[in-house]
């Protein structure tokens, strides 16, 4: 089941929250949405959700109308939580589960294997005000995959979660997307898109401004890093024509050229100098190619 976004605009009054965005997120997929608070991320999200109606342009999955019919086949956690704080954790996603057509003789046995797998068995009776906000996030993430949906929406999974739960949380999506789940989530932790994503598209004011598979996109970028670590003062290749940006590190220098040549001529000047304990050429991060994309505006 692919799904598609076509021309898809949204406006409110004069302000244009999305601007003629085209996607296509295939099938079994984990795909990145990537960009600063207020770039559109949460908006196209809610579109697609039909929770809101685009202004202008299309979107469907398995070329069909994608809307709130299509809800017991689609998982949304949110940005802003939204869990009953007097109810019991379990009674929370068992009248969560039943709105998506699960029977409590269904979602019960699951409800305990999850909260097993995210070791908070014990708090299966307690009250949600009772969870500190990591694991209220916890319990939003069962709710939102309980049901088993073919699309998982996730917006800002990790946000308030310690490491240790990040990587609890990043597991189970990995492993959903590997059971046959299309996954899409927004992050502005760029780090967490490079290690989960396939595909991927950066957002700007509303506008995407780089999307497509994360290799391409850096092999397209046409640039390349060099990190070496040297028994030598390395400070030499700051001015060196090859060169189009030179930072000092502890180890040694992190050099930016534009192709692999320029690093075989690199590579030659250090001949002679001393010892070269490491030379290794390097896509450039996820985060170089936003900020040169999308300029320091971002934060």
């Amino acid at each position: 089941m692919v799904l598609k976004l076509q021309n898809v605009t949204k406006t409110f009054g004069d302000f244009t929250a999305v601007d003629d965005l085209s996607l296509e997120i295939p099938e079994k997929q984990m795909f990145g949405f990537l960009g600063a608070n207020g770039a559109g991320k949460t908006t196209t999200f809610r579109m697609i959700l039909g929770l809101m109606d685009q202004t202008g342009g299309e979107i469907s999955w398995n070329d069909q109308h994608i809307g709130y019919d299509k809800s017991h086949l689609i998982g949304y956690l949110p940005e802003e939580r939204g869990l009953y704080p007097k109810l019991k954790v379990e009674d929370q996603l068992v009248y969560l589960a039943k709105l998506r057509g699960m029977k409590k003789s269904e979602s019960v046995p699951e409800i305990r294997k999850w909260l097993d797998r995210f070791k908070v068995p014990e708090y299966r009776l307690k009250k949600i005000e009772e969870l500190s906000k990591g694991n209220q996030q916890k319990i939003q993430f069962i709710s939102a995959v309980l049901h088993k949906p073919k699309l998982l929406i996730l917006d800002e999974p990790f946000s308030g979660l310690d490491p240790v739960n990040v990587e609890m949380l990043k597991a189970a999506v990995v492993e959903l997307k590997e059971g046959g789940t299309s996954i899409v989530f927004s992050s502005h932790r760029m780090e967490h898109v490079e290690q989960l994503c396939e595909s991927l598209c950066i957002m700007h004011k509303g506008k995407p401004v780089l999307k497509g598979g994360l290799k391409d996109i850096k092999r397209s970028f046409g640039k390349k890093n060099v990190r070496i670590v040297a028994d030598f003062d390395l400070s030499f290749l700051e001015n060196h024509g090859q060169i189009l940006h030179y930072r000092h590190t502890k180890e040694g220098a992190l050099c930016q050229v534009r192709e692999e040549k320029d690093a075989q001529i690199l590579f030659e000047a250090l001949q002679g100098r001393g010892f070269v304990r490491q030379f290794i050429l390097e896509e450039p991060s996820l985060e170089e190619i936003f900020i040169e994309k999308v300029g320091e505006a971002y934060e």
